[in-house]
């Protein structure tokens, strides 16, 4: 906090870039009020009425939601599936436990144990479970569970806030202030993906005002701001607001060129109906398309004519554009039922992407099969995820080649796609001449959180969490220069190729390739222009 006529602001991390100005409210996770116990019959179906209102919510919001944020409920779906842990918390009712005491007792057993866990990953998930235990207790205390009752363009100020409480809410105009959390944490990916500015780090927050003003490029949160914060405040929004208007007028022009090379600019999609976002289709392409919000379903791993329908339809968008489609990248902080192994002590070390694919052919195969009739349709490039050694290529490609000759041989239309990987194991970069691969794609996210040993999850680590740091940049340029080398195309997909910020550098090291979120593309594309000019980022 800082002292003088700007008593009431307060500075933290930006998480989000954007301007919000409304009503000011403080959202907690209360669980709070009285219930009466009944018999122990009506106390397990209290509980099973309860669970099941819970479950509804969720999996309503990750239908809704789709892509990414799917991906992130599905951690508590499974946990209201699992019938080991469920029954346990019934059999405390039988022994004489009212629902709510017995459904507490065990998610605060659990949330225990995950956050006394050495796993950063494990410790992280904590605030899923809390988000679950205070969704059902609010159904058995007499709530009914809906979402948050926020106004419109309110600046919401919490704790932290998980993301199944985020995608309740209705943020048009409004924005999130966090008195902990992290700009790498689900929240704030969700909240970049929908423009919606987000400050977090605040530290202790006082429970009163009412109106705040949420700097999300300043960072900063002011309370009951007076006639000359409000006035400066205005004038950060409306430069910010210009400034997005030239650049979306940029949009329809070619991309500057940088020392006499065409910079590409790709979108990251999660979901085909990020397609519909206005931005989308001035795109050079798809450079990421993430093919795990496919198994977030209910009823299971997805079969392969729902694949191929999925990557059909953002190839019959895409038109003679590329499409780069990632195969699954299940496991780490996506675990999937029926895919990915339970009890991993370090999942993010452990066998997630390429690795798990491999060690379950008969889920990979159905993958594959969709991507090689789809590869006939259009532009199609396929990635790796999680790629070591060039081993896992080889075998990946082997596999794919032996499911195409199958389609061929049945006579269904197929073919080999380009086939490429991601850069995000350091060991794939230091040795990436070993790899025959046709393209490559950066994944600076995963990269930066292996070199620099931070868990790009844990909010206490981000001030180390540097994705240009030295190290994470001698591998990014050392990729780029192979590339360029080898006559082998490099992108990168990361959150850096998002950031202005970073763009100098990227360019400088030689990238030419860049897949950024859709909302981002009007600035990153403004940006280049002003650099290519030899203009400043302002």
């Amino acid at each position: 906090m800082q002292g003088g006529a700007a008593a009431l602001t307060y500075r933290g991390r930006t998480a989000s870039i954007g301007f919000a100005h409304g009503p000011f409210v403080l959202v907690n996770a209360s669980t709070s009020g009285e219930r009466v116990a009944g018999s122990l019959v009506e106390e397990a179906l209290a509980l099973r009425k309860a669970i099941d209102a819970a479950s509804g919510q969720i999996a309503e919001l990750a239908a809704i939601a789709g892509g990414e944020a799917a991906q992130i409920l599905e951690f508590q779906v499974a946990l209201l599936e699992d019938e080991d842990f469920i029954e346990a918390i019934f059999a405390a009712i039988g022994e004489g436990d009212a629902a709510d005491v017995a459904w507490c007792s065990a998610l605060e057993a659990q949330i225990a144990d995950y956050n006394a866990a050495e796993d950063e990953y494990l410790k992280a998930r904590s605030s899923d479970l809390a988000d679950l235990r205070d969704r059902v207790m609010a159904i058995l205390r007499g709530g009914v569970g809906q979402a948050l009752t926020v106004p419109s363009g309110a600046v919401v100020c919490a704790d932290d806030l998980p993301p199944s409480r985020f995608l309740e809410i209705d943020w048009s105009g409004g924005g999130l202030a966090l008195l902990r959390g992290s700009p790498t944490s689900h929240v704030a990916m969700l909240a970049r993906a929908r423009g919606i500015p987000m400050v977090v780090q605040l530290g202790a927050v006082p429970e009163l005002g009412a109106t705040a003003l949420l700097d999300g490029e300043g960072a900063t949160l002011e309370l009951d701001p007076s006639a000359e914060q409000l006035r400066l405040f205005e004038k950060r929004r409306d430069i910010h607001r210009k400034s997005r208007a030239s650049a979306r007028a940029i949009l329809r022009r070619p991309t500057a060129l940088w020392r006499g090379e065409r910079i590409k600019l790709f979108i990251n999609i999660q979901h085909v109906d990020d397609l519909a976002h206005a931005d989308a289709q001035y795109a050079d392409g798809i450079g990421l398309m993430r093919t795990e919000f496919l198994l977030t379903g209910r009823g299971g791993l997805p079969d392969e004519e729902a694949q191929f329908e999925a990557y059909d339809a953002v190839l019959r968008w895409a038109g003679q554009r590329p499409v780069t489609i990632r195969t699954f990248d299940a496991g780490g902080d996506k675990p999937v039922p029926g895919f990915t192994l339970d009890g991993e002590a370090n999942p993010f070390l452990g066998v997630r992407g390429l690795r798990l694919c491999l060690a379950r052919p008969e889920i990979f195969a159905v993958q594959l099969r969709a991507l090689a009739r789809a590869a006939v349709r259009g532009n199609l490039k396929v990635m790796f995820p999680m790629v070591t050694s060039a081993d896992e290529l080889e075998a990946g490609r082997k596999l794919f080649a032996e499911i195409l000759r199958r389609l061929q041989a049945d006579g269904i239309a197929a073919t080999l796609p380009e086939l490429g990987i991601m850069v995000e194991v350091p060991a794939a970069a230091l040795a990436i001449n070993s790899f025959k691969a046709a393209f490559f794609s950066i994944g600076s996210n995963d990269l930066a959180q292996y070199v620099l040993a931070c868990d790009r999850s844990n909010g206490a680590l981000t001030p180390l969490m540097d994705p240009l740091h030295p190290a994470v940049f001698e591998l990014i340029a050392r990729t780029a220069e192979h590339g360029r080398r080898a006559g082998v195309s490099v992108s990168l997909c990361g959150d850096i190729a998002s950031d202005p910020r970073c763009l100098p550098a990227l360019l400088n090291c030689g990238l030419r390739e860049l897949s950024v979120t859709t909302s981002a593309l009007a600035q990153i594309k403004q940006t280049i222009d002003r650099l290519s000019s030899g203009g400043s980022l302002g």
